[in-house]
């Protein structure tokens, strides 16, 4: 389905219905999506902004998550959240890039110096904008804020020391061109593939490797498919946001427009603490699990995307250099 069309079919409208129709008790239930497990940090803060939210307004509203990608994946759950079938999602700034293209700016390989610089970046005027920019979009969905997501690095069964290892490796990737991109100028194959297929991908041997962060490495199971090495080659560094249905939002009276805004700013700070924990608390365990965590020479890997930057950065040449001075 097209992200920018807007077709509402009888079955979507009876979800819709379903969801935003209130109780009995005059209480509304608002539909929460995240495609990571009960529990991870990401989770657990938009859980939180539930119950503040619910407290706020005297239980008149009353967040119900659903983790685990129960609700269909990160693509799915964007095109249910534009027409309301789900109010609240947390989503990677790699899936909007084919619907609001200036996110792409975040998605680009290196962009950022390490996780302090992207921090520094998204709780600044930069971040303030990507956000604004989503929220006008065309996308139907209103922007709350910033999610750590740590840095991506490789994890196979090959160990990778330079790009040249990385040949004839099909490597899964998310779906966006510029991720295939990315990956294929680092030496490998980018396979474009949703997040609830890569454990059987991986463990069938239809994929040789993937990239993510440690905690979703883990909490995936993806670690038990036979990869072995996990090269920190940090090529990515995105931040994800969670997300307000517009159809939603524009329910919302102003003054539950603004709690949403207050708890959802708390939410951002709490996810990046429970991150922090549990990246060490993950990585620990990955390494008892018998995966080996490798340091690698970034510079080759630097270089191996320079055209990739090129390619994807010029519209955004101005936005990078401010990214760059972000200190």
């Amino acid at each position: 389905m097209n992200f920018r069309r807007n077709l509402l079919t009888s079955a979507a409208a009876a979800v819709l219905a379903m969801t935003m129709t209130p109780m009995a008790s005059a209480q509304t239930v608002l539909k929460a999506s995240d495609v990571h497990p009960a529990g991870y940090p990401n989770v657990v803060a938009v859980e939180n902004l539930g119950k503040k939210l619910e407290a706020a307004t005297n239980g008149r509203y009353k967040l119900q998550m659903f983790p685990g990608g129960v609700l269909g994946s990160e693509k799915e759950v964007v095109e249910q959240t534009q027409i309301g079938a789900i109010q609240i999602a947390r989503i990677s700034l790699g899936i909007l890039g084919p619907v609001v293209p200036d996110v792409n700016v975040f998605n680009m390989p290196f962009v950022f110096r390490d996780e302090a610089h992207m921090r520094a970046v998204i709780d600044g005027p930069v971040g303030k904008e990507i956000l604004e920019k989503i929220t006008k979009s065309p996308a139907r969905l209103v922007a709350l804020g910033f999610m750590d997501s740590g840095s991506r690095s490789l994890y196979t069964k090959k160990e990778i020391k330079t790009p040249a290892d990385l040949k004839g490796l099909k490597i899964r990737v998310m779906g966006n061109p510029l991720f295939v991109d990315t990956m294929n100028a680092m030496g490998g194959n980018g396979i474009s593939m949703g997040h609830n297929d890569v454990y059987s991908a991986l463990q069938t041997g239809v994929v040789d490797g993937a990239e993510n962060n440690p905690p979703t490495l883990f909490t995936s199971n993806q670690y038990s498919t036979g990869v072995k090495f996990y090269t920190q080659t940090t090529h990515l560094i995105i931040p994800e946001i969670f997300v307000m249905s517009k159809v939603t939002w524009d329910k919302l009276t102003p003054a539950d427009q603004a709690s949403v805004m207050k708890f959802s700013g708390e939410a951002q700070l709490e996810q990046r603490a429970l991150w922090d924990k549990s990246v060490a608390e993950y990585s620990t365990k990955l390494q008892a699990a018998g995966i080996q965590f490798k340091a690698v020479d970034k510079k080759p890997f630097y270089d191996a995307t320079a055209p990739v930057r090129a390619k994807y950065g010029a519209q955004y040449a101005d936005l990078m250099k401010r990214i760059e001075a972000v200190r």
